[in-house]
């Protein structure tokens, strides 16, 4: 018996049903959505989209880093991206500690941390006009490329653009 078998049991249902064989790696809404890995956000379901529409890309607090601007630019060059979104959300974990915090639990557990840039979120509007500040002014993606921020809403399933 695996940790897994759950989920080996679940795909194959879902294969025998399998309809998206023919959709290609491309977006074919020309979207890339960064967002949290909280598992309460469907960002297909509260954007209106279907598989194949957009890449998504996930991580602890919705954060543009390094590696989410390295696939950015993959996705715009290979893959179709013309326009982003950075969708972080309401009661966020991010928001809730600090890097600090983070490497005092992972001490607390006997591990040292202390090489790690958690990314944690004091302030989630600074951190996201922060971060759609490194989009629109990485020299690796097109420039004039159209970038929004929205917050969505964890308990009402809304979404409320930024100023930013």
């Amino acid at each position: 018996m695996s940790a897994f078998d759950d989920l080996y049991a679940a795909n194959a249902k879902f294969a025998e049903t399998f309809g998206n064989s023919g959709l290609t790696g491309r977006a074919a809404r020309g979207l890339a959505v960064v967002t949290c890995m909280d598992s309460r956000i469907d960002p297909l379901g509260l954007l209106g989209l279907n598989p194949g529409d957009a890449k998504i890309l996930r991580n602890a607090g919705a954060r543009v880093t390094d590696d989410v601007l390295r696939t950015l630019v993959l996705a715009v060059i290979l893959l179709g991206v013309e326009r982003v979104l950075v969708m972080p959300h309401t009661d966020c974990g991010m928001a809730k500690a600090t890097d600090a915090d983070v490497h005092a639990l992972a001490a607390g557990r006997g591990v040292d941390t202390r090489s790690l840039d958690f990314h944690t979120v004091p302030d989630q509007t600074e951190a996201l006009k922060h971060d759609l500040t490194r989009i629109r002014t990485s020299p690796f993606l097109p420039q004039g490329m159209p970038v929004a921020g929205a917050i969505y809403d964890v308990h009402t399933g809304k979404l409320t653009p930024s100023e930013h």
